[in-house]
């Protein structure tokens, strides 16, 4: 099988590259920058569609991870890239003949400020936060209606790991310049996903889509199926990496309301990030997990690697850097 992997520059795109390399898969890639994956390369990127075009043909499976992530930019950027340039991956992937589209998507699409308790994959809505989960949202449902092609949307939660510098990096950053805060003592319970478990995933989704019926028009949520709280999450990842673990804490209502007028400043520096919006101390202050039993069921695929195991793996990471 011949699979084209966009955004392969990202943790999950890469992993998810030499995952299919391990199977035994064809693989190429597309995006922006370089690599040193050892496949076939296509320089681009997912506004562009003649680009997206060249890259898709002869594929037979499209895995779709690029994106504008994060809480910085304008919105017309993020529906650039996360709703047209989707549209983009779907038409080329119909004019190729491809047999499916496996669609990154996120959790954060079907929930905002109410506490999600052991839900089924829900629906995406429209009353999402921030710029990120509002387009993924409008892409997931396009994604997922698109009658023309094969295709599912894995919605993996929190994933972390070795490398990692969104949720780990940021958490390490902020814990050595003691800056560390948690919402509501960090009380909430969460999913999260060690990035392997997410490319098995990615994956077998792959590998299924288009040829397993009952696959296709499905959003499925990737965690590990372990929900913790986000104090603990933290202090894993602090005593990974070695740094102390002294969160200030800060109650949820508080951290909105601060949110907010941080995000107001910062539309004057466009470029920066703020250290706190609405949006995160919702993600923070919020209990969401889920229940995975569907997603397994039909990707035939459990997670391999438990949290403690991946806590243990990011250890061994920070005690013996790469150079």
């Amino acid at each position: 099988m011949k699979v084209l992997v966009t955004g392969a520059t990202s943790m999950i795109g890469r992993k998810t590259a030499e995952e299919l390399l391990r199977r035994g898969h064809d693989v190429q890639i597309l995006q922006r920058g370089s690599s040193d994956l050892e496949v076939p390369i296509f320089r681009g990127d997912i506004r562009d569609a003649d680009a997206v075009q060249k890259a898709v043909s002869g594929c037979d499976v499209v895995i779709h991870a690029a994106a504008k992530v994060g809480i910085v930019g304008r919105i017309s950027e993020f529906r650039d890239i996360n709703v047209v340039g989707t549209q983009h991956v779907m038409s080329a992937a119909v004019a190729a003949g491809a047999r499916g589209v496996v669609y990154v998507s996120s959790p954060s699409v079907s929930y905002s400020t109410t506490p999600v308790l052991g839900a089924v994959s829900p629906p995406a809505r429209d009353d999402v936060l921030g710029h990120y989960s509002q387009t993924k949202s409008v892409a997931e449902r396009a994604v997922l209606a698109d009658t023309r092609i094969a295709a599912v949307a894995l919605r993996p939660h929190l994933v972390w790991g070795p490398g990692d510098t969104q949720l780990v990096g940021r958490i390490v950053e902020r814990a050595r310049q003691r800056r560390l805060a948690l919402v509501n003592n960090g009380e909430a319970v969460v999913d999260s996903t060690y990035i392997d478990n997410v490319s098995d995933a990615l994956a077998a989704a792959a590998e299924r889509v288009g040829v397993q019926e009952n696959l296709s028009g499905r959003a499925l949520v990737v965690s590990n199926g372990e929900p913790r709280t986000v104090a603990s999450l933290v202090q894993s990842i602090c005593s990974a990496a070695n740094v102390s673990y002294a969160p200030r804490n800060i109650g949820l209502g508080a951290a909105v309301r601060l949110g907010k007028v941080i995000e107001a400043v910062y539309k004057l520096r466009p470029h920066s990030e703020p250290p706190l919006t609405a949006f995160t101390a919702y993600q923070l202050g919020i209990s969401h997990w889920f229940d995975i039993t569907e997603t397994k069921e039909l990707l035939q695929w459990s997670p391999r690697i438990s949290l403690d195991e991946g806590f243990a793996l990011l250890a061994q990471s920070f005690a013996s850097p790469t150079e």
